[in-house]
């Protein structure tokens, strides 16, 4: 790349006279410095387009003087405006709706409405208060972003604190103990002189990458999700929630079914979480501990960092992403991620298996496509959607309700024998939640110790969980509680198993019939595409 064609490049990005002090300076460089940024392919140069979002993204993320970066550093491991803001020019790029128009505002209002009466005869919970929103997707990135940054920010602390000590005990030397100045892209920005620590620069970049993969994922998110409980856990700060009418009409166009049926399902699922989540104020919390212990469990792989670190051909928050990826240098399934996971799974499956339950019972008669809305939204959630990608890639966690179906029929189970008061009432203590038939020991969502004289209920599957102190604690190891002791005796004795062998030849928990739909987990019993 010659001179003329930088100093074009550097007027296209930032005007006239900006530009040309950029210029200037880059001629006031050392001749080895200057001549690495000469020797790019200017094919491989960012648009001037995106070099000025990206400037405007760094301004609004509060990264204008030396001192604003020495202050992002201590404010936490991730810059939450610099991550909003990116989200932002995501979330209102091309095809966004800035507003929600009246027409189609009423529409979701009259939907939600609806729905929250339907659910009046389908679960004995209340309503959640307040009004639910409208949201468009600019909307939702505003309500949500804190929540994210929230779970993200333990593995951006452990991330951050790696990458300073891999410059300090690794790489010191490469850098002769100092750094006089950091380059985004060809541009050099000032380091103020509490930052010429290595391991300091290092935080504040650790801390812009993590906003930066932030501020994208919810971004790229936010034309996805229909509804603030999409994630199957309360994000928005309103607890009545509400849906991004956006995305709502555009889903309803690629099924090719009427936009008011999809809306009114979609409606549902929505406040049918809203009321679940408000009605039990130890649900959130309870997510809150696990997603934070799971995260807390990140362990980094030094010498995979210490590699990325080295690939990186500058040092600027693109250039060192890699190292703060955690498919790259994260160390998976430790035995605290695993039991953090495990409960996870269980919980997020009873939640979304109750949801499912009563939006099946109050939306039967108003919705005549309701089975394939059903079956369409519990695929989606078994190959992983939108969600699970991005809490994957922000904290390495692949959080799916992987037993959805066997939850669904649980909660029919209880709901058909007990009735809907009483099926509602098990989550009024984590202790009472049901459990989940399983061949492999039994992993509950409650947190209290495991007692032997609760775990069998009139559905015949009911259990308490074994949660540590710390609400987070929950595998139920060596509870042989659920187990059907006459059938396994009798299995052992080489007889006929009785009422205990479901019709797929397998013992169930509960000593009832299997089901191949709703039971199994794996396969549907008509098609051969992966269920939850």
């Amino acid at each position: 790349m010659d001179e003329n064609a930088l100093h074009q490049w550097l007027i296209d990005c930032f005007g006239p006279i900006q530009g040309e002090m950029a210029f200037n300076q880059i001629n006031s460089l050392p001749d080895a410095i200057k001549d690495q940024l000469m020797n790019q392919d200017p094919a491989k140069l960012p648009k001037p387009s995106e070099v000025q979002a990206l400037m405007q993204a760094f301004t609004a993320g509060g990264l204008n003087t030396p001192g604003d970066m020495q202050q992002t550093v201590e404010n936490g491991p991730i810059n939450v405006k610099l991550a909003k803001s990116l989200a932002l020019q995501k979330a209102n790029g091309e095809g966004s709706l800035a507003s929600v128009n009246a027409t189609d505002g009423q529409a979701a209002r009259r939907a939600m409405s609806e729905a929250s009466l339907w659910l009046d005869t389908a679960c004995e919970m209340d309503p959640a208060g307040g009004e639910p929103d409208v949201l468009t997707r600019a909307g939702w990135v505003e309500g949500t972003i804190d929540a994210w940054a929230k779970f993200a920010a333990p593995v951006a602390e452990s991330m951050n604190d790696a990458l300073a000590s891999v410059i300090s005990e690794r790489l010191g030397d490469s850098f002769n103990g100092e750094i006089a100045g950091m380059f985004a892209g060809p541009v050099p920005i000032p380091v103020p002189e509490g930052m010429k620590n290595p391991a300091q620069l290092m935080k504040l970049l650790g801390n812009t990458s993590f906003a930066m993969q932030l501020g994208h994922a919810a971004g790229d998110l936010s034309h996805e999700v229909r509804g603030s409980f999409d994630q199957g856990i309360a994000l928005l700060a309103n607890p009545a929630g509400g849906l991004i009418v956006q995305n709502v009409e555009e889903y309803a166009k690629s099924l090719d079914l009427p936009a008011d049926e999809v809306m009114s399902f979609l409606a549902l699922q929505e406040m049918a979480h809203a009321r679940l989540f408000a009605s039990v104020p130890w649900l959130m919390p309870r997510f809150e501990a696990l997603i934070g212990k799971y995260a807390r469990g990140v362990d980094i792989d030094l010498d995979a960092m210490e590699e990325q670190l080295r690939e990186a051909t500058s040092m600027d928050p693109e250039a060192i992403s890699g190292a703060v990826n955690l498919t790259k240098v994260g160390i998976a399934d430790t035995p605290e991620q695993r039991e953090a996971k495990a409960s996870l799974e269980t919980l997020l499956a009873l939640v979304e298996g109750w949801v499912d339950c009563v939006v099946w019972r109050a939306g039967m008669a108003h919705i005549p496509h309701i089975e394939q809305l059903r079956e369409m939204l519990r695929r989606e959630r078994a190959v992983g959607g939108p969600a699970e990608r991005t809490f994957e890639s922000l904290i390495g966690l692949e959080l799916r309700p992987k037993r959805m179906r066997e939850a669904a029929a649980l909660w029919e189970r209880i709901g058909a024998e007990e009735g809907a008061e009483a099926r509602d009432a098990k989550w009024s203590h984590p202790d009472l939640l049901p459990q989940l038939p399983s061949d492999a020991p039994a992993v509950a969502a409650g947190d209290g110790s495991t007692d032997a004289s609760q775990t069998t209920g009139q559905s015949g599957t009911l259990g308490t969980g074994a949660t540590g102190d710390d609400g987070a604690d929950s595998f139920a190891s060596g509870d042989t509680s659920a187990i059907d002791w006459d059938a396994e005796l009798t299995k052992l004795l080489d007889e006929t198993p009785g009422d205990a062998t479901g019709a797929d030849g397998n013992t169930d928990a509960g000593g009832e019939t299997g089901n191949g739909d709703d039971q199994d987990g794996g396969q549907d019993s008509d098609k051969n595409t992966p269920t939850d």
